[in-house]
């Protein structure tokens, strides 16, 4: 199978690298082409725009926002021009509902197939091939992409044949992971400032009642206050919050603890954190104790 692969940021990079390693031939294209010929070595062909990218069986998108795939999608040298009829886009990123279901439209009234196929796990866990990912689309599509999925993912969840789902999905799930986060940071301030030991703190959590992956890797982050490099930012942090603030008000769900973490990744930000992994949230709890 012939792969495109636009997108190669901290996440994007390392999976391109998990497929050539696990055989695929990819053609690959980042708007900072430094980027994309740092994978020349491995294999990888580079292309000039996202149009060259786009003329294999398969093309995957891993971008920072809505704008960004918007221009990489519909752009003069976009996506949706180049792909041949029966070809896949797999939307990759974390992009709201709205423009998920505008890609989905878009691809079926020009023969193509649009796989919305959103991860879970942070650049390591890409560069080791241990992505979820949270797939919706049309069967046959998506059993098309699963050995690629396969290359870059320890699982894969097919959610439906809409593809807004699996985009939904993703958003409530990095809404779950924020306020974790949030909760995280207010319980290890407390401990810090009561003269506690917040690593042992996190010790017992993540050993009896909260013994998930998640808790772990992001209480050793925030006790050892380790927000750089950043893994995931803050202000892409704060645009799935906003973008799950979106679809709750689209389908009139009040979320006030989503407001509550945008509210402080705004603050975050406003305080000088805008190149800090999205941990560092936990730090407004801390601020606001003097800490």
């Amino acid at each position: 199978m012939d792969i495109g692969f636009i997108g190669l940021g901290h996440m994007g990079q390392a999976m391109a690298r998990a497929l050539l390693k696990a055989g695929f031939r990819l053609t690959v294209y980042n708007r900072t082409r430094a980027r994309a010929e740092e994978l020349q070595a491995e294999g990888a062909a580079v292309a000039d725009n996202p149009a060259e990218a786009s003329r294999g069986d398969l093309v995957i998108t891993m971008l920072a926002d809505d704008p960004a795939a918007e221009a990489v999608v519909f752009g003069e040298q976009g996506v949706i021009r180049a792909l041949r009829r029966g070809a896949i886009h797999a939307g990759m990123s974390t992009i709201t509902v709205a423009l998920s279901k505008r890609l989905a439209d878009a691809h079926r009234a020009a023969g193509q197939h649009y796989v919305a196929a959103p991860v879970f796990g942070r650049p390591d866990a890409a560069a080791a091939g241990k992505l979820f990912i949270v797939a919706a689309g049309e069967p046959e599509p998506i059993a098309r992409c699963q050995p690629v999925f396969d290359g870059m993912g320890q699982r894969t969840f097919v959610v439906g044949a809409v593809q807004t789902a699996a985009n939904l999905i993703k958003l409530c799930g990095n809404f779950l992971i924020a306020s974790m986060i949030e909760s995280l940071g207010e319980a290890t301030t407390l401990i810090r400032k009561s003269g506690g030991d917040p690593q042992r703190f996190v010790e017992v959590m993540t050993n009896s009642l909260f013994p998930a992956p998640v808790y772990k890797t992001y209480g050793d982050l925030i006790v050892e206050q380790k927000f750089q490099p950043a893994g995931f930012s803050m202000p892409l942090g704060l645009k799935d919050i906003r973008s799950l603030l979106a679809a709750a008000e689209t389908h009139a769900v009040p979320m006030p603890v989503g407001s509550l973490v945008r509210d402080h990744f705004i603050s975050a930000i406003a305080r000088g954190g805008a190149n800090l992994d999205w941990s560092g949230l936990a730090r407004v709890a801390a601020q606001d104790a003097g800490l």
